[in-house]
């Protein structure tokens, strides 16, 4: 009967080992390509649930508006954020006494039973073997256990993610100032697709009209070789160039889609803002560096991070101290051989990793090496900054001049093709010279439009320098109508001497297809 049982515990024991092996043996399951396709579609519903319609023309502010609220890398910027007031928030429960509540059950299938030795002779005792404990018994208990150290440990850490809160809430406003920028960089250049595009195609369809005019004529042997062969090898740099010029408005088009959060096949009309009078910077140098200092991303970063140092090295210092711990806790026992089910127990216990002696002085230079990096990084960044801000400015200033340059050029080119147009319906010009002038003509539109994106460009550079951005609220719980005011007005209350150079109407009158 003894061998039976023990066969069957080791048949039971046997059965156990297998189901844990299959249990641990995993494979790689790939995804079937229906759920492929149903993670895919659910994707794209999280992407546009949610996102207001393109209804009208969209303006510059409307569209960084639209850009902080639905571009897909800032939202990775926010929920970064959350993360870190999430974490902040978890941590606080470090500091807090651990109060651990346990609950078992116990079984064994044969009595515990005892012998039993004479204290004094070293003899077994007379008395028969007794059992001390049931077979099986319900334990209960409920404790309090609160560590120095540990409550020390979580004090610094949760100061630690205080500071890396603000470290997170420091990088979302640097890709808001990168986000702002390229949103205003990519719309002039999509606004010079937009206003220019239908000309380019029908520059590009004349002069290919010409060319295969050109080519017939000189299968005829009605024009001289050579001057047909200059002919069309003018014709043919002139339709390299509007194709570059064609393609690159193309691109821009959907460039902006893909920053404002739109699917980039979108069709959306954008409104050419009125720009507002040119000018320089017109606070001081020393006033720019003040506000710079100040309010920078990237300083406000590395001080934190130097900040957080800082707490590393007082967690070190706090890690040679001996660690007092107490316990206090109240317990349950079914067994039915005990006199007291219930009791309460307490303790006090001190202790100390006698390593720490030999460990503590490295650690404590990695810490005070960490600290100082991070106070010398700290420096580097505001040099930086300084000079970052010396180059915007400028920039700013150098891409205002090349502005007017590019505005005073377009002017010219402008007139020339209006006299070329004029001169071939006369018949006093060649269809080559007109294509020629509105080439050159479509080409200055093109510098003009950069040149007022790299106006933006510059300004936006400084504000970021200098820490500035629009003032709104929660992008999520604010609709687009008011972030785009609240874009607006900010950029119209800049008080750093530089107006935004675009003036948004309230109402854009155009309308369009929404996407």
């Amino acid at each position: 009967m003894k061998a039976v049982s023990t066969s069957l515990g080791s048949s039971a024991l046997l059965f156990i080992a297998l189901l844990v092996t299959s249990g641990c043996a995993v494979k790689p399951v790939a995804f079937t390509e229906d759920e492929y396709r149903a993670i895919i579609g659910a994707d794209r519903a999280a992407w546009l649930g949610g996102m207001e319609a393109v209804s009208g023309a969209i303006c510059l502010d409307e569209a960084i508006a639209r850009a902080l609220k639905y571009n897909l890398d800032h939202r990775v910027r926010l929920l970064e954020l959350a993360l870190s007031a999430a974490q902040l928030d978890a941590g606080q429960f470090d500091m807090l006494p651990q109060l651990l509540a346990n609950a078992g059950y116990n079984w064994r299938n044969k009595d515990l039973i005892r012998n039993s030795t004479d204290s004094v002779t070293g003899e077994p005792s007379l008395a028969n073997p007794f059992i001390s404990s049931e077979r099986d018994t319900f334990t209960a208990d409920l404790g309090l256990s609160w560590s120095l150290l540990d409550f020390g440990l979580g004090y610094y850490n949760a100061k630690q993610n205080a500071d890396r809160l603000l470290v997170a809430n420091e990088r979302r406003r640097k890709a808001m100032h990168t986000l702002i920028q390229n949103v205003t960089t990519t719309y002039w250049r999509a606004l010079a697709g937009q206003q220019l595009r239908a000309q380019v195609s029908q520059t590009i369809r004349e002069a290919e009209s010409a060319l295969a005019d050109s080519r017939e004529i000189l299968r005829s042997k009605l024009q001289d070789p050579e001057e047909a062969l200059r002919y069309q090898r003018n014709l043919l740099e002139n339709l390299r160039l509007l194709e570059n010029v064609d393609r690159e408005l193309a691109l821009a088009a959907i460039d902006l889609n893909t920053l404002l959060g739109l699917p980039p096949g979108s069709e959306i009309q954008l409104v050419e803002p009125k720009r507002s009078d040119l000018r320089p910077v017109s606070l001081a140098m020393e006033k720019l560096e003040e506000i710079a200092l100040a309010n920078n991303a990237d300083l406000k970063e590395k001080s934190y991070n130097a900040r957080i140092a800082a707490q590393e090295t007082r967690k070190t210092l706090l890690k040679m101290v001996p660690g007092l711990k107490f316990n206090y806790g109240t317990n349950y026992d079914s067994d039915s051989y005990l006199i007291n089910k219930e009791w309460n127990q307490a303790s006090l216990t001190a202790s100390y990793n006698l390593f720490n002696i030999l460990a503590t002085p490295a650690r404590k230079r990695v810490s005070d090496f960490e600290r100082k990096v991070a106070d010398s990084e700290r420096m580097a960044v505001q040099v930086a900054v300084l000079s970052q801000l010396h180059l915007a400015k400028n920039q700013y200033h150098d891409a205002i001049r090349q502005y007017r340059r590019a505005e005073s050029i377009f002017q010219v080119d402008s007139r020339l093709s209006k006299l070329a147009i004029g001169e071939e319906q006369t018949e006093m010009g060649a269809p080559l010279e007109r294509i020629s002038r509105e080439v050159t003509q479509i080409l200055s539109s093109v510098r003009m439009y950069q040149s007022m994106a790299r106006v933006n460009e510059a300004s936006g550079r400084i504000q970021a320098t200098m820490g500035l951005e629009p003032q709104i609220g929660r992008v999520d719980e604010t609709i687009l109508a008011d972030l785009r005011r609240q874009v607006s007005r900010s950029y119209e209350q800049l008080p750093v001497g530089i107006l935004h150079q675009w003036n948004c109407p309230i109402d854009p009158p155009v309308q369009v297809r929404a996407p």
